[in-house]
């Protein structure tokens, strides 16, 4: 399969989707509209939402099962990096670049904006006519998963973890901890929403989990990698900022070497988990690759 078509077809369809259930700017109050728009259309790679279809297309499913649920993934995920990004945090002056989100508008503005995707994540989640013909339960349950992979036991854990460890010396276990929390339960979410929704059976979610617990942590080791040779015009994003900040990252802990052999036989793992689908898991595996082989 060729991966550019594909995610630029995927992409298209949820960057429509997005426009379509996201509020408009031109209704009250416009200028949280606007500033959420503006950070959600800032040129994501759409990866998460992009998961969450390439998994309901291994099991069998379609994209009109999932749709609601890849554009909730990829609220959230953006609600994130607005706060990420906030002098209270990380303090970066540029996202996909472009100035963030409480530079272009002032930091009031990106907290609530990040509040506001966040919930309207959950609406959307929860919205009957996106759900029609999905069993009530499996709806419930996709919403305790990404509730859970995106609060203090996910993702926000990882970041209060990540924040606690600037400038300490820590082991590899809280090193793992972040990058499985920060990153990869987001990651892992997408992916077993995706299955969950198109009805996939146990062996199946089984699997899917396994690649996405693989591929997660691949994805942020490779993050970590490019925040030390990554080059600032094709990231859109500050480089060298880690450092700077004296977080906890592979290439800080284990070199560059061996954070590139363990995003390798991460990547390797991830790929061996998709045997028992076939061709149907093709888009997963392609993305695996992606995923580690980037330079943004």
């Amino acid at each position: 399969m060729d991966l550019n078509v594909y995610l630029q077809e995927r992409i298209e369809q949820i960057d429509a989707a997005l426009d379509r259930w996201l509020p408009s700017a031109a209704i009250l109050p416009g200028r949280l509209h606007q500033a959420m728009r503006y950070s959600v259309f800032a040129g994501g790679k759409r990866l998460r939402p992009i998961l969450t279809i390439a998994a309901s297309e291994a099991v069998g499913g379609h994209i009109g099962q999932v749709l609601h649920a890849a554009c909730a993934m990829e609220m959230i995920h953006t609600y994130s990096l607005v706060h990420d990004d906030l002098p209270a945090m990380d303090d970066d002056n540029f996202r996909r670049g472009r100035p963030t989100n409480h530079r272009e508008f002032d930091e009031a503005t990106a907290i609530l904006a990040g509040d506001a995707l966040l919930t309207e994540a959950f609406r959307l989640l929860m919205d009957s006519e996106a759900n029609q013909g999905i069993d009530p339960l499996r709806t419930i349950r996709v919403a305790e998963t990404i509730a859970r992979c995106a609060g203090s036991r996910g993702m926000v854990g990882g970041q209060v973890v990540d924040m606690e460890s600037e400038g300490r010396e820590v082991d590899f276990p809280i090193l793992e901890y972040i990058h499985t929390h920060k990153t990869g339960a987001l990651i892992l979410a997408s992916v077993q929403v995706g299955g969950w929704l198109s009805g996939a059976s146990d062996d199946q979610m089984n699997a899917l989990t396994r690649y996405a617990e693989s591929a997660g942590l691949a994805f942020q080791i490779a993050d970590d990698i490019l925040d030390v040779v990554g080059d600032q015009s094709e990231l859109g994003k500050d480089v060298g900022s880690d450092q700077a900040r004296g977080k906890v990252t592979y290439p800080a802990l284990l070199g560059l070497k061996e954070s590139r052999k363990r995003a390798d036989e991460l990547h390797a793992r991830a790929i061996a988990s998709l045997e028992l689908f076939g061709e149907a898991a093709d888009p997963l595996r392609e993305l695996a690759r992606h995923m580690i082989d980037r330079n943004s």
